[in-house]
């Protein structure tokens, strides 16, 4: 089969289509051809082997999983024998924590992050929701305990997350302040925000408004900016998690009042994942919520895709057909 892969660290050059044997479910795996998947931030960090810390867990000198990808699109061709929950011809989506979702296929256990897909939607626009729905449930529902009436801003509306955030956070039922470059004012809009802000022309930390959860999906701000924007009670969420923050986190938690939080929602238990992960296929499936995309590309201009994300500005997912 084919399947990108690399043996270094480094650019996205790095990166290159190999033929590779196809690989075999185990007892209670799954054999999935995968029709579409995604290039996500995660997937840059594991490729630069940056932060270097993450390589205790990717690998000191080099990748120890040779192929990347988290999350995919595509339909069950082969069932280990001891499946019960999937069949032959099933389309399904998810994600995996072992990798190898770049490829034409890959084994998943019947028991990770996997469902079958709503009828609704398109293999391109289930392939995102593992990574970036998924993470927006975590630190919305979780981590922000977000309720009716309130009102929350998200920081980098337009991007993978923040698309997903603004649908999800008006679904609770949240007044949505959306935060985006010019260019992306009117995405940020049609997907419900009830307010944009372009941050080349105002810097929402100091317009005076104060929100009850402030999720900054792009870690560009931080918790001491957006303090005096915080209600009494009021959450800060950020998706990168740094130094600061963590300190951040620690602080506020041993005090009353104003608090900073943020999760490694891959590292959840898979049970957590996968009940917020029905939660977004209720959501897509009735259309209440929608798959942004940017850009796809084959898989043969991988490099092209990461380089493109690199540059920061994608609306949406950029996806990787198969």
């Amino acid at each position: 089969m084919q399947a990108i892969e690399y043996v270094q660290y480094g650019a996205p050059e790095v990166l290159h289509l190999n033929e590779v044997t196809k690989p075999s479910p185990k007892p209670n795996e799954v054999l999935i051809r995968v029709y579409a998947t995604t290039v996500t931030a995660a997937d840059l960090m594991m490729r630069t082997g940056k932060p270097y810390v993450g390589r205790f867990y990717t690998g000191l000198k080099g990748p120890k999983r040779t192929i990347l990808g988290f999350e995919f699109a595509g339909e069950v061709v082969e069932t280990g024998p001891a499946v019960t929950l999937f069949k032959t011809g099933d389309k399904v989506f998810g994600g995996t924590t072992t990798l190898g979702c770049y490829a034409e296929y890959v084994c998943v256990s019947e028991h990770d992050v996997l469902t079958t897909m709503p009828e609704n939607i398109s293999y391109a626009e289930a392939a995102p929701v593992n990574g970036s729905a998924v993470t927006v449930m975590n630190f919305l529902k979780g981590l922000g305990k977000i309720q009716k009436g309130q009102k929350v801003l998200i920081h980098g509306a337009s991007g993978g997350l923040g698309t997903y955030a603004v649908q999800i956070a008006k679904h609770f039922g949240a007044d949505v302040t959306g935060v985006c470059s010019t260019n992306n004012v009117g995405l940020v809009k049609s997907l419900g925000a009830d307010k944009v802000i372009d941050y080349t022309r105002e810097d929402f930390t100091k317009n005076g408004e104060q929100y009850d959860i402030i999720f900054d999906t792009v870690g560009k701000s931080s918790f001491s900016a957006c303090r005096q924007s915080l209600t009494k009670n009021g959450v800060y969420l950020s998706a990168v998690l740094n130094f600061p923050l963590f300190l951040q986190m620690i602080r506020t938690s041993l005090l009353g009042g104003k608090k900073a939080k943020s999760s490694a929602t891959g590292m959840l238990p898979v049970k957590e994942r996968l009940n917020y992960f029905l939660e977004v296929k209720e959501l897509l499936s009735k259309a209440k919520i929608k798959t942004v995309i940017d850009r796809a590309y084959p898989l043969s201009e991988v490099v092209k895709a990461h380089l493109y994300v690199e540059q920061g500005h994608k609306k949406g997912s950029v996806v990787i057909s198969v």
